[in-house]
């Protein structure tokens, strides 16, 4: 079955990739569509306030509707796409794209808002969730293979214990779905 799948089960059954898919966050629209909620929401409010309070001027609400597009620009979610060799990150203010199969360095960032951050030879940076990895099996999959490349091919100069760590969380949040699907926990 060729559809829609970006992933087929593999000879071990682990997921296979077909090397000419590209690969995307499954869960980018639904967060898109959360931050505008959250936009209008607030664009929303202040329009109530203002007319409640009887003092809306039409400078006013260009000012509310700035707010609200800052609060968009500022909730709005990177889209994560993978394809062999590369993984991007777009944004509404530009695109981060790493040659995955000449990392140089990768980092795990712990602290409020958890970061891993992808370095290449060729000068390019990519920071991401590592809950995009989790949520996505293809994109991990394309990463660590790429990664392990680098590894092999001697680029990969630091990283291998950030890699380490995001696997186990995956691992960990895998066994965890099972274990709820299956009603043990």
């Amino acid at each position: 079955m060729e559809g829609r799948d970006d992933v087929r089960p593999g000879a071990a059954g682990a997921p296979a990739l077909r090397p000419d898919r590209t690969v995307y966050d499954r869960h980018w629209a639904a967060e898109l569509h959360s931050a505008a909620r959250w936009a209008l929401a607030l664009l929303a409010a202040l329009f109530l306030l203002d007319w409640g309070s009887g003092d809306g001027t039409p400078w006013r609400a260009v000012l509310w509707c700035g707010l609200s597009a800052l609060l968009f620009v500022l909730l709005c979610p990177r889209r994560v796409s993978a394809g062999t060799g590369w993984l991007a990150s777009r944004g509404p203010l530009g695109t981060h794209r790493v040659r995955t199969d000449l990392l140089v360095s990768v980092r795990f960032l712990d602290g409020v808002a958890r970061r891993l951050v992808l370095r290449d030879t060729l000068g390019g940076r990519v920071e991401l969730d590592p809950q995009v990895l989790t949520d996505n099996p293809g994109l991990w999959y394309r990463l660590s293979e790429d990664a392990r490349k680098s590894a092999d091919g001697g680029t990969l100069l630091c990283g291998a214990g950030a890699l380490h760590r995001v696997q186990e969380r995956i691992d960990r949040e895998t066994a965890l779905a099972v274990f709820k699907v299956s009603g043990m926990r």
